[in-house]
């Protein structure tokens, strides 16, 4: 292959790209080829992403064209880019929107062609055509107005996802404005807010930290209509109850909580998919909710994490519009496809670094502490029962002194020790005498704690997944994690967003992963790392033994 440029992009036929990380360029290439590639490994120097189809459709949806996929390989590509990859990225990104679905003034719902070919082959497809009813003409075919969703997951399974042009009902009117007295939005969330406007539903990224409930608060205000919010738990639910009344003209009547503990439907509503999806003699009699008032607009926060009911009940919402909001579009269950065909495309994106770099978020360093075991745990390990084996290498005894030195190094700092492990949490809450938060915690008594450590009068909290989403403290400036998910992508990028706020001393955040060498923990906490590799975050590696000394000594630098 003939050698063109410097570039640090090795761009290959079967559509993966070896990103070189320490080349001058990397980060502009970085930035060049996230919009339509996924990120796969994230060794040391060299990282390797792949270009996949519902990356394309998601850049296409977006605004991007070909022309600008082709020009980003070209441009960074160290050698001459294979031809048939360019020709494949302009075949596929050209099947996104060849079938339209529009709103016909005689007919309703109905699936337009811009291609006579693709109508006819997907007509004679088994699971479209009992969506479809009678064909009008060589490039339009009826949809049952109830199957709009449904269709959408089945044509882009097929590969040929249709762009959604059938419009939404405006719903229930409600004045909603603003109130940007003593503040104002910043330029992305502005352009945001515009982004899902103009497609009517879609999916924002924005990192943690970077304010997307103002996101939703702004997509509110351009709706004016009866708006339902769909969050994680309730202490996020009033975390976006207080934002709204402090942000907007809503008042604390227009609000209605829809949790565990309340059953409000009012103007707007903000319901935790947990309620959503808790059954009651076998039916998820919750979801009635979607159809309790005339919605205009519903907004799923941490749109990632959307469960398999509110899927299913979301197909039947698709003339309603549909804002998701999250960190990261990684989904562990691999269902990104849904959040595309059911919630709608991404319509903006910011990368953390950008946002970083203009001072919204906190700059953060990522150290990985690698533990060594004791041989009494490293044999209990080596016969343990395979699934066994994660949980005692993450939760093993040896972490506890570690956790101890990073906290005695931080001094002062607030900081969350955060795990996946109650019995580790308990043990590590007696040993550091500070508070857990876990699953059973009441919510009064979680936000009385979580309020202690905003005001400064608690420094350290322990905290289990119930803080991975949408709980905000601005003060947390360390997090010591000490075991997670399995390989959880989204769960990393969660926890590292805990420390994104601003400091008022514009201070660095240090996130810490101890991890137990050569087990299990180290391989899942490769894979956790692969989304904030991909977002520039490049991750510390360091002993044990160097911070359990008098000093840190030298460190390997590691991406």
């Amino acid at each position: 292959m003939e050698r063109v440029t410097d570039g640090p992009l090795i761009v290959q036929s079967d559509k993966t790209l070896l990103l070189e990380v320490d080349h001058p360029d990397a980060p502009a290439a970085r930035a060049a080829i996230a919009p339509f590639a996924e990120l796969e490994r994230a060794p040391e120097h060299v990282h390797t992403y792949r270009v996949t189809p519902l990356a394309l459709w998601n850049a296409r949806a977006a605004g991007h064209d070909a022309e600008q996929v082709v020009d980003a390989l070209v441009t960074y590509s160290r050698y001459a880019v294979p031809q048939p990859l360019l020709m494949d990225v302009v075949d596929t990104m050209g099947r996104f929107g060849r079938l339209q679905l529009v709103k016909h003034p005689a007919h309703g719902l109905t699936l337009v062609s811009l291609d006579r070919a693709v109508l006819l082959e997907v007509m004679r497809n088994k699971k479209v055509a009992p969506m479809l009813g009678a064909q009008i003409d060589d490039d339009t075919v009826i949809v049952h107005p109830s199957e709009r969703g449904r269709l959408k997951q089945v044509l882009l399974k097929v590969g040929w996802p249709a762009e959604d042009l059938a419009g939404y009902v405006d719903g229930e009117a409600h004045p909603i404005a603003l109130a940007q007295d003593d503040w104002h939005l910043r330029d992305y969330q502005e352009m945001a807010a515009d982004s899902f406007w103009a497609g009517g539903s879609g999916v924002v990224v924005l990192p943690c930290g970077a304010g997307k409930t103002m996101v939703g608060a702004a997509a509110m205000a351009k709706a004016g209509a009866t708006t339902l919010i769909l969050v994680t738990n309730t202490v996020a639910g009033r975390q976006w109850k207080r934002e709204l009344i402090a942000r907007t003209t809503l008042t604390e009547e227009e609000i209605g909580e829809y949790s565990g503990e309340r059953k409000e439907i009012r103007p707007v509503t903000i319901a935790t998919y947990q309620v959503m999806t808790r059954k009651s003699k076998g039916e998820y009699r919750n979801l009635d909710l979607f159809d309790s008032r005339d919605w205009g607009l519903i907004i799923y926060d941490e749109v990632h994490l959307l469960p398999a009911p509110v899927f299913r009940m979301t197909a039947d919402l698709q003339s309603r519009r549909r804002l998701g909001l999250t960190a990261t579009l990684v989904r562990e269950d691999g269902r990104e496809g849904d959040v595309f065909s059911l919630i709608g495309p991404k319509r903006y994106d910011a990368p953390w670094k950008d946002i970083e770099a203009q001072g919204w978020i906190a700059p953060a360093e990522c150290i990985e502490v690698r533990v060594t075991l004791t041989d009494e745990e490293r044999l209990q390990y080596a016969v343990a029962e395979p699934e066994e084996k994660y949980k005692l290498c993450s939760t093993a005894h040896t972490k506890v002194n570690v956790v101890k030195a990073i906290l005695n190094k931080h001094q002062g700092a607030p900081t969350l020790v955060i795990g996946a492990y109650i019995d580790q949490l308990e043990e590590l809450g007696r040993e550091l005498d500070c508070p857990v938060i876990q699953g059973s915690t009441k919510n009064k008594e979680r936000e009385i704690l979580f309020d202690r450590f905003r005001s400064g009068e608690l420094q350290t909290l322990v905290v289990s997944k119930v803080a991975n989403f949408s709980i905000d403290l601005p003060e947390a400036s360390v997090a010591v994690q000490v075991s997670g998910t399995f390989g959880s992508r989204q769960e990393e990028a969660q926890r590292l967003g805990r420390l994104l706020r601003p400091k008022h001393d514009g201070g660095q955040a240090h996130f810490y992963s101890v991890v137990s060498r050569d087990t299990l923990d180290a391989d899942y906490a490769a894979h956790r790392q692969r989304f904030l590799a991909e977002q520039g975050y490049a991750y510390r590696i360091t002993d044990a033994d160097d911070l359990l000394g008098p000093t840190i000594g030298d460190t390997t630098s590691a991406d």
